[in-house]
């Protein structure tokens, strides 16, 4: 599952990332997104596009596209 199928009020532990975002990974996993951090999603744009996203603590906004690099699990 990737994070673009969440909808708002899911949350969701990172389990990993997908292949082909290489340097696009570099910069998710300085923001906090590492394999087994669980976030939350908060809100999502009035035309779908970003989600904001809550991680450690703080609020994140990323991109849908951006984000399908992420593999994450539903958490109940």
């Amino acid at each position: 599952m990737t994070l673009k199928e969440l909808q708002v009020g899911d949350r969701a532990k990172i389990s990993g990332f997908l292949e082909g975002g290489g340097a696009y990974r570099r910069k998710l996993l300085s923001m906090g997104l590492t394999p087994g951090a669980e976030i939350g999603i908060t809100r999502v744009a009035p035309m779908g596009d970003p989600v904001e996203i809550r991680v450690r603590g703080f609020a994140l906004t990323i991109r849908k596209d951006e984000a399908e690099v992420l593999s994450v699990e539903k958490l109940s």
